[in-house]
């Protein structure tokens, strides 16, 4: 578990760790300390201290998935099971998160992640819920083309050093399937978290997420090397995902100079504008997806201008 500077929520988090229904003996919890400031080292030096099977590892200040790398060549263990600090597992949840392996085929597992009720505007709820069901379809067809940050585990052998800007979530898959290798997500395998309060956080969040997408997307080499069934899984939920902004304007544009050229451009476009109009009037499912949608738009643009940073700060409310 990568964290930086999370004092207000470290003592909850391995609490939490420590009360898996694992066995302890085969089970070492490794925090990795991502050039913390605050008490989140003291913190867990002392749960660490009552707790011989928990470990404090120090990192430079790098990112997630550096202080991930640093975590798994520090370690020995046949199965590496990974989770952010802000996210809560049920009891059972890694017993039933490794059974997959049972699968020689299988590489990566990802469990089932659920957001609290938001306080505020956010309807994230509503998106990863769909994202769940997608998820659990692509893999009944063989492998899923992203997985799940706050809980998912890999075979020890199959895990890919990656560049820190890349993100476990969407690279680990397609990267393993490349490799003659199955990714997989377990349903009953529960984690849950906190998401951003209101709208306005999870469009700043999202464009982070895309700015890492789109150098997957445009670097990543997603295409090589796939079957035919999953590269349609990956061209339509990946590459067109992240191209849906873009889309979008073509579908707008396209529509205002083909009014009057039939009565069908004219139902799309007025269908285009009742989204856009209800988006302004703060409808909630569809500001939400208006503005994450959009959110790939300077994701992108961003990402051509400055590249992407390995490193970034937490969203507020969520902790």
């Amino acid at each position: 578990m990568a964290a930086h500077d999370e004092e207000a929520l470290i003592e909850r988090r391995l609490s939490n760790l420590l009360a898996l229904d694992y066995p302890t003996g085969q089970l070492e919890i490794v925090v990795v300390s991502d050039g913390s400031t605050d008490r989140t080292d003291e913190l867990v030096e002392a749960v660490a201290a009552r707790h011989g099977h928990v470990r404090l590892l120090r990192v430079p200040r790098a990112g997630k998935v550096s202080a991930q790398n640093h975590a798994v060549r520090a370690t020995t263990a046949e199965v590496l099971a990974f989770s952010d600090a802000n996210v809560f597992w049920q009891p059972d949840a890694l017993r039933k998160l490794v059974r997959s392996f049972a699968d020689p085929d299988v590489a990566y597992v990802c469990g089932h992640h659920f957001y609290e009720p938001a306080d505020g505007t956010n309807r994230e709820g509503t998106y990863s819920r769909f994202e769940t069901w997608l998820r659990r379809n692509e893999s009944r067809f063989g492998s899923i083309t992203a997985g799940v940050g706050p809980i998912y585990a890999v075979r020890r052998e199959d895990y890919v050093d990656l560049d820190p800007r890349f993100g476990h979530d969407l690279a680990l898959p397609y990267l393993l399937v490349q490799r003659g290798r199955r990714a997989v997500t377990e349903s009953e395998a529960v984690a849950w978290e906190r998401p951003a309060p209101d709208l306005a956080d999870e469009f700043r969040r999202k464009i982070r997420m895309f700015e890492h997408c789109w150098l997957i997307l445009l670097r990543g080499g997603m295409l090589r090397r796939l079957g035919p069934t999953y590269t349609l899984e990956i061209v339509s939920h990946r590459h067109l995902r992240y191209a849906s902004g873009l889309l979008h304007i073509v579908l707008l544009a396209s529509s205002v100079a083909l009014v009057g050229e039939g009565v069908v451009f004219e139902l799309v476009l007025a269908a285009q504008a009742v989204l856009l109009l209800a988006a302004i009037a703060r409808s909630g499912i569809a500001r939400y997806y208006v503005l994450v949608t959009w959110a790939t738009i300077p994701a992108l643009v961003n990402y051509l201008r400055s590249g992407v940073s390995p490193v970034w700060e937490k969203v507020e409310g969520t902790r």
